[in-house]
């Protein structure tokens, strides 16, 4: 007998998104396992979502993801009008007497703080996407009373966590993404450009991929939302627009600052958010996909994207990223910018077939369902509820975990 699971993707992005949408391309991958290994699952996010669930739950008709970048006096109702239709759907389904037997969160902080004061409501697990140095106060402080759980999405995530959120953190599953049948381009079918994947922001270091590349000789392509604009004629337009506030985002004035001038629609070109087979084009034809990172990058969605399509990434070795690279064959792992300039030279000596067989052996949707399904067992037990089915054994959690990561690698 499965489990009646509560999946929250917040208000930001429709499920699957149409481009960009780290958390929501997790959500879309695991859902469709989660349910194929008989759990059912009712999805919170907006209304247009596309996923085939067994319930959705929204507030909004469309992604608020242009909003998320507003000043916070403009966007902070966003979240908690999305978490109170969540209580809303969690309060029916108990009336109903099918109550859920967990939560599984993706808001950021919010989501357990929120739910978390439900002090009848099911139990929570949350898997953390971003960099646990954010929101100190929160985490040194939150209490989840043996009811509000953690999962990070890579073990260097979990190492950097705040004692207080380490303690009630347990496990980590890394991320997947849907496998694709189709082999890695051949050398005569790959453009002559590398690929920066992902929102235009300092911490993914565009601005050092346009450096590195113009100074080497280098094509990219830059491939993202700025400031939730998913191109540039939305971004000219809010520009033009005088009552429109995004010339003050932060990551619009990085573009028109660091980004901009560069731009000449042949070494350097953004091309805005892609999606369906035009995002699977472009990474499958990509000579390698750069990251430059800037921060410690907790999960690294797009370097999986990469890896499977047979597509090789080159970046500095900041959080995951060294994780996810075997150095030398899949990708270079850099210390430096000079010496990731230097990788820059060394894309041929890279395996397009080991990166894609790589990937399969361990990001793959299968695994990564079954790693949640044994860290929900887990907070069943540790929350003493009784909703789980005996038959599945809380005894056995913790070494159905250990086999679940063990087969993600």
């Amino acid at each position: 007998m499965g489990l009646n699971i509560l999946m929250n993707a917040g208000p930001w992005l429709a499920v699957p998104p149409g481009g960009y949408g780290g958390i929501e391309n997790v959500v879309a991958t695991l859902v469709p396992e989660l349910r194929a290994l008989g759990h059912r699952v009712v999805l919170a996010s907006v209304a247009e979502s596309s996923l085939p669930v067994d319930g959705l739950v929204s507030a909004f008709d469309s992604a608020q993801f242009a909003q998320l970048a507003a000043p916070y006096n403009a966007s902070c109702g966003i979240a908690p009008a999305h978490l109170q239709a969540v209580v809303q759907a969690v309060r029916a389904a108990r009336d109903a007497g099918r109550p859920f037997d967990l939560i599984h969160d993706h808001m950021e902080v919010v989501g357990p703080a929120l739910l978390g004061a439900l002090g009848d409501g099911p139990p929570i697990l949350q898997t953390l996407h971003w960099d646990l140095g954010k929101h100190p106060d929160f985490y040194r402080s939150f209490d989840g009373r043996g009811r509000v759980f953690f999962a990070g999405v890579s073990q260097s995530q979990v190492d950097r966590a705040p004692d207080n959120l380490a303690a009630q953190t347990i496990g980590y599953v890394p991320l997947a993404v849907a496998q694709s049948d189709q082999p890695p381009a051949t050398s005569a079918e790959r453009k002559d450009h590398l690929l920066v994947l992902g929102r235009i922001t300092p911490l993914k270091g565009c601005e050092v991929a346009v450096r590195l590349c113009k100074d080497r000789g280098h094509r990219l392509v830059l491939a993202g939302p700025v400031g939730g604009m998913p191109d540039a004629e939305a971004l000219d337009a809010a520009l033009a627009d005088p009552d429109s506030v995004v010339g003050g985002y932060p990551d619009v004035r990085y573009f028109l600052d660091e980004i901009a001038p560069h731009l000449d629609g042949d070494q350097i070109r953004w091309i805005g958010t892609v999606s369906g087979r035009d995002k699977v084009d472009l990474i499958r034809h990509a000579r390698a996909l750069l990251f430059p990172l800037q921060w410690e990058e907790p999960g690294g969605t797009a370097m999986v994207e990469a890896l499977s399509a047979g597509t090789p990434v080159v970046g500095l070795g900041r959080g995951v990223f060294p994780s996810l690279v075997d150095h030398g064959l899949t990708g270079w792992v850099a210390r430096s910018e000079q010496e990731l300039a230097g990788y820059l030279e060394r894309l041929d000596e890279l395996d397009p077939v080991a990166c894609q067989r790589f990937a399969r052996q361990r990001f793959s949707p299968g695994a990564m369902a079954s790693a949640y399904v044994s860290l929900y067992r887990d907070v069943l037990a540790r929350s003493r509820q009784s909703g789980l089915p005996s038959e599945i054994g809380f005894e056995h959690s913790r070494q159905d975990m250990t086999s679940a990561l063990a087969e993600l690698g």
